[in-house]
């Protein structure tokens, strides 16, 4: 099989061309612009496409498919070429089922916690060496990729985005997946950008329910006020049941899960965590396990990258990296780093950096989000509205929208570095949140050598 990929080097693009090459297909690309770490690992299997920008020669009849990624733009030359040649384009959810069309398939979806909940049954699955496809929205400890496609596999476990599939198919990618096992932890608005009401981004994950096989299995986290109503209205051929929270150990020392009369170690916390913990255990069983067989993998679980990672810790403090970008996102990590280090100091520190986060119309859904935290910094960078081509937003408006003063909102980096080196670790944590980079900031190298440890 020969394929090419339009806008290869975005993260999920990049690595499902690995794993198709890994397949043994001839895999081709191009983009116009790769960044690391898509680069460095494009480059390692030598598909680093030799010069950047579109190349519409290299698209020709003897392609057996082009996969079209959400960089692309509809007038795409490449893209263009291909149509005129009447060869099959495809999104990569679209390309995903295909390639799994013949495997019980396990999808995550709702507006936060789907990564995790991913990982842990992926996680949960590998240490009980049960044989599984997957796609994850992030690098997970002891998986190569974030794609896996095999021929011996009979499950696939994918994480399912809300997002659209690709320039040309405005569908939101988990429609295209029909699980016959499902999991929605929960729905709070975002992608202003393409959902542009609340009502309009909370029918996707009913038409998402739609999907699910009629024989299938549906788990829903029966906290989330959109899902009650949703699953209250509706009913489905298959089998429906909520999920809550695991409950916690009252035990000192680290995180422990009570379940079926005993305490559990588990590394991750918060409450978010136990839900979806309690969530992936569902899913788990229908697969199979038993809790006992889940719980005590749960105990090596690490978590994803970004996902609340650990950056760096010392007796009285930590720096803790997450991918929280989303008021639901927020206000749960900053409650997780809350309720386990209730003795120290909080300084959250995050960026607004998507199309719906620096929307003045989505701003006001932060109110209050980081509230819980002792000290709070919001970071956005004008030019990043200029390239979105969203109107101007001021320190002052966006300080009103979060309810802080205006001295919290800071749009220089020198400025964030600056406030940053002045916080102290002693009896502190810093929270550092970002879908983004605060504007080239090496968060890692940052915290390594530049933060105040004394």
């Amino acid at each position: 099989m020969r394929v090419h990929f339009i806008a290869i080097g975005g993260s999920a693009m990049h690595n499902l061309a690995l794993a198709l090459h890994e397949n043994g297909f001839e895999v081709s690309g191009s983009d116009d612009e790769v960044f690391e770490p898509s680069r460095s690992r494009l480059a390692a299997r030598g598909l680093l496409p030799a010069r950047e920008g579109w190349q519409p020669e290299l698209i020709t009849r003897e392609l057996d498919a082009i996969i079209l990624g959400m960089h692309a733009r509809q007038d795409n030359p490449e893209l263009l070429r291909a149509q005129e040649l009447g060869l099959k384009v495809y999104s990569y959810p679209e390309y995903l089922y295909e390639q799994c069309r013949d495997k019980t398939r396990v999808v995550i979806g709702g507006s936060h916690g789907k990564t995790t909940v991913t990982s842990m049954i992926m996680h949960a699955l590998r240490f009980q060496g049960v044989d599984f496809d997957y796609m994850v929205g992030a690098q997970l400890e002891g998986f190569d990729t974030m794609v896996r496609l095999s021929k011996t596999a009979k499950i696939a476990v994918f994480e399912g985005d809300e997002y659209l599939s690709s320039p040309i198919d405005l569908r939101p990618k988990f429609l295209w997946y029909r699980p016959h096992l499902a999991l929605l932890t929960g729905v709070a608005w975002d992608h202003i950008n393409v959902f542009p009401t609340e009502e309009g981004y909370n029918e996707q994950f009913r038409l998402f329910a739609d999907t699910v096989d009629e024989n299938g299995y549906l788990t829903w986290f029966s906290g989330d006020f959109v899902l009650q109503k949703l699953f209250a209205e509706s009913t489905w051929p298959f089998r429906v049941e909520p999920y809550s929270e695991l409950e916690q150990a009252e035990e000192d020392g680290p995180s422990r899960i009570w379940y079926g009369g005993r305490s559990w170690p588990v590394p991750v916390f918060g409450a978010h965590n136990r839900q979806n913990m309690a969530g992936a255990l569902k899913v788990c069983q229908q697969l199979g396990l038993s809790a006992g067989q889940f719980l005590e993998a749960m105990a090596s679980f690490k978590g994803a990258a970004r996902r609340l990672q650990v950056l760096r810790e010392k007796s009285d403090a930590a720096v803790f990296y997450d991918f929280a970008h989303a008021p639901s996102k927020l206000r749960a990590s900053i409650a997780a780093v809350k309720e386990q280090y209730p003795g120290r100091r909080l300084l959250a520190c995050m960026e607004l950096h998507t199309f719906s986060s620096l929307s003045k119309d989505f701003l006001p859904q932060y109110q209050g989000t980081m509230a819980l935290a002792d000290e709070a910094l919001v970071y956005f960078n004008p030019q990043v509205l200029a390239h979105k081509r969203l109107p101007v937003v001021s320190a002052a408006e966006v300080a009103q929208a979060f309810g802080l003063p205006e001295t919290a909102v800071v749009t220089s980096n020198a400025e964030l570095l600056e406030r940053l080196r002045g916080f102290s670790l002693q009896e502190a944590n810093l929270l550092i949140m970002t879908s983004g980079n605060f504007g080239g900031l090496k968060v890692q190298d940052f915290v390594a050598e530049e933060l105040n440890w004394d």
